[in-house]
């Protein structure tokens, strides 16, 4: 590994010259633009080949090193150099927004901006702008490319955009893959990611990793305590981005996912901009968090009113399929319970019209508002058997549930239903289906769906991440809107911000689930994944996580699974882990309790899911976060806290409350000898009066974790 040494510049006194810390280069034309409050500047440049280079700063020290920006294209010359600034234009803005649902209440959109119009010397002259938007919390910015009558249409075979960093910072990754995001984070030093080495995963259904790149949002933290986290914005149009990793050279570039069937990676007619390049910048982890940036760097609402969609809470007939107490399809459970005489078997189907019943009695009278029925529809059996090609279509139900009576007794009991589309990544099929399926949720007053896309694309040759599938998933969006739809979407392409702009786009899964505990042959995921997925994944949209397992052991139906948490850790999620719609995702047994409803799923009740306020208390990767919400209505606070393997006591200081205001804290948290895995149920309940200032101490058992309610 070689040296970095620490990187001093001297452009306001040499400005031909690009001093930076492991090359030195001849550069013309250098253009500076910082964030509003200066403590982050971006410098832009050309060599004297012409090539576009830039580099970045925090408080006058080096972040990204000297970095080249170029396109490789399909039978046709690359775009890297011989390039002149043709002009400049800069800007600032400093505007608000509201948001319909979300983190919080107001967003403030303020930064300076820089766009730099190239154009190349050679007789093509063909142009590309390079467009930078300076936050004080990182920077973001994208090529667009204008009209112009020496480049009508390209297929994109590498975007080369560089990041080089300035140390061997410690990086929290998944691998490049691209089919799926459904992989355990690692944490190493940058140069010891070695993607590879986590291909042909046992428990993937679809995955394909072909080098070492990872996946984004990535988070590093410098060995100056500066957090970074590197990811894209607005992907319209365009190709997933995955970055390709030079461990020597402590550098990555964008890797954009590929398409056999066209032989590129993105194919677009000009004029096209690309997603925007984000880089967060922050010296607390937990300003990651509360960062909204990544939201900022897309368009404002494009589809109107989506209050057809209220952010709730929702039970399931999901878990039990997952944990082997009933199953998904009709037909094949019988082959499932191994019964020698199919006829004498039982049927474990969990879709019936009287288990649908039982979740709506429990949904209504518990304050929950919704219900998600899998399996409620034929065609499971083919599914489950290997077939994928137009097996569902999303208005027959099996015979054993009466969709128009659950749907009756929802409407009687105040339930939301909220539809299920298992695509089995036919997306074709899918786009063929959406105008009935969607009629048909109408129809019924059904205004939320989740789509899934298990398994392989189809057609073959497409990839979860590709141009195709991000194209697919916005039609989806768009249609849906038409509908007055809400989509949630599984095995999606990663969140960028768009719910900005398609608010009607209310969660994606986009990360390992709580179902891994359930099945995979691994040990499931581990007590510091939720830990680390607060400021990886999430940095990039709201996630449908499915929180709320109480019975994490499960052994009456799988003695060698469990989920490796405390039941305290699975009721701090709610706030942690940020979604508009939270899952209790148990089976409705195990929330009873000597005949009555579990103490501890008062929480659940309680607890909001639409904030006016966020802020993150606490928090390092990996190890421990603590989160306190403000719910909009009511204005009740809720503080979400967990921790890994290591048990800690958390001091939570109320600083966040209302001065001159008593308010009654009901602190759920571990009992005193819980642990993840010897000891997970054990939990207490206490109340509290806190005022503003007060500070209550909870210790927080390994894999453990709190939750509290803060009403006036």
């Amino acid at each position: 590994m070689k040296k970095v040494n620490t990187c001093f510049y001297l452009l306001l006194f040499v400005p031909a010259l690009f001093i930076a810390c492991k090359q030195k280069q001849n550069t013309t034309n250098i253009t500076t633009v910082n964030s509003p409050d200066n403590t982050i500047d971006v410098k832009f440049a050309l060599t004297t080949s012409g090539e576009a280079l830039y580099l970045v700063q925090h408080k006058n020290k080096a972040v990204i090193d000297t970095s080249f920006m170029s396109f490789d294209f399909k039978d046709l010359p690359s775009l890297k150099d011989n390039f002149e600034i043709i002009k400049t234009t800069t800007a600032s803005a400093d505007e608000t927004w509201k948001m319909p649902w979300g983190e919080q209440l107001e967003v403030r959109d303020h930064y300076n901006e820089l766009v730099v119009y190239l154009q190349e010397t050679t007789e093509t002259k063909r142009q590309v702008n390079i467009h930078f938007k300076v936050y004080d919390d990182g920077v973001g910015f994208r090529y667009e490319f204008p009209e112009q009558p020496n480049l009508i249409e390209v297929i994109i075979t590498d975007e080369n955009t560089a990041f080089n960093l300035v140390g061997d910072h410690k990086v929290w990754w998944i691998p490049g893959d691209w089919d799926s995001y459904e992989h355990l984070y690692t944490e190493t030093k940058f140069s010891k990611i070695d993607a590879v080495s986590k291909q042909n995963h046992p428990n993937l259904s679809s995955s394909y990793i072909v080098e070492n790149a990872v996946n984004t949002p990535v988070t590093m933290k410098t060995n100056e305590g500066l957090y970074l986290s590197f990811h894209e914005a607005d992907l319209t149009n365009y190709s997933g981005m995955t970055l390709k990793v030079d461990p020597e050279n402590l550098s990555m570039v964008s890797e954009l996912v590929g398409s056999e069937r066209l032989g590129g990676k993105a194919k677009l007619a000009v004029p096209f901009n690309t997603p925007w390049r984000t880089i967060q910048i922050e010296e607390k982890a937990g300003d990651l968090i509360e960062s909204k940036m990544i939201l900022n760097l897309n368009e404002p609402n494009a589809i109107g009113d989506v209050s057809y969609f209220t952010p709730m809470k929702y039970v399931g007939i999901w878990w039990g399929m997952h944990i082997g107490e009933s199953t998904w399809d009709l037909e094949g459970n019988k082959a499932a319970n191994n019964a020698s005489d199919a006829k004498l078997s039982v049927s474990r189907h969990g879709a019936t019209t009287d288990n649908a019943k039982k979740y709506i009695d429990f949904a209504s009278q518990n304050g929950i508002k919704g219900l998600l029925v899998e399996g409620w529809n034929t065609g499971w059996d083919k599914w489950l058997n290997g077939n994928r090609e137009g097996i569902f279509d999303f208005i027959t139900p099996y015979s054993d549930y009466d969709f128009k009576e659950v749907m009756r007794y929802a409407k009687e009991k105040g339930v939301e239903v909220i539809m299920h589309h298992e695509t089995s990544a036919a997306p074709v099929t899918y786009e063929k289906q959406m105008e009935e399926a969607y009629g048909f949720m109408k129809e019924n007053g059904i205004n939320s769906v989740k789509t899934g896309y298990v398994g392989k694309i189809i057609p073959k040759g497409e990839y979860h991440h590709g141009q195709y599938m991000v194209n697919h998933y916005h039609k989806v969006l768009e249609e849906a809107a038409k509908n007055k739809v809400a989509v949630n979407a599984h095995e999606p392409i990663k969140a960028t911000g768009k719910r900005r702009t398609y608010p009607n786009a209310i969660a994606r899964e986009g990360l390992r689930g709580q179902e891994f505990n359930a099945w995979a042959s691994d040990g499931g995921n581990p007590p510091n994944h939720l830990a680390t997925v607060a400021f990886t994944r999430m940095l990039s949209g709201p996630i449908d996580f499915t929180p709320g397992v109480f019975n994490v052991k499960f052994d009456e139906f799988k003695k060698n699974n469990q989920v490796n948490t405390t039941l305290a850790h699975q009721l701090g999620l709610y706030v942690v882990i940020y979604s508009p719609i939270q899952m209790a995702c148990d089976i409705v047994e195990h929330y009873m309790d000597n005949g009555k409803v579990h103490p501890a799923f008062q929480f659940i009740t309680d607890v909001g899911v639409d904030w006016q306020k966020t802020k993150v208390l606490e928090g390092e990767i990996g190890d421990y976060v603590t989160i306190a919400r403000q719910e909009r209505e009511t204005g009740n606070w809720f503080v979400g806290g967990i921790t890994n393997e290591d048990s800690r006591t958390s001091t939570i200081t109320f600083d966040f409350l209302e001065e001159g205001q008593t308010y009654k804290a009901i602190v759920y948290k571990d009992g005193e000898n819980a642990h993840w895995n010897d000891n997970p149920q054990e939990y207490t309940i206490e109340e509290v009066e806190v005022t503003k200032g007060s500070t209550v101490d909870i210790k927080l058992a390994p894999g453990g974790g709190f939750g509290i309610s803060v009403m006036k």
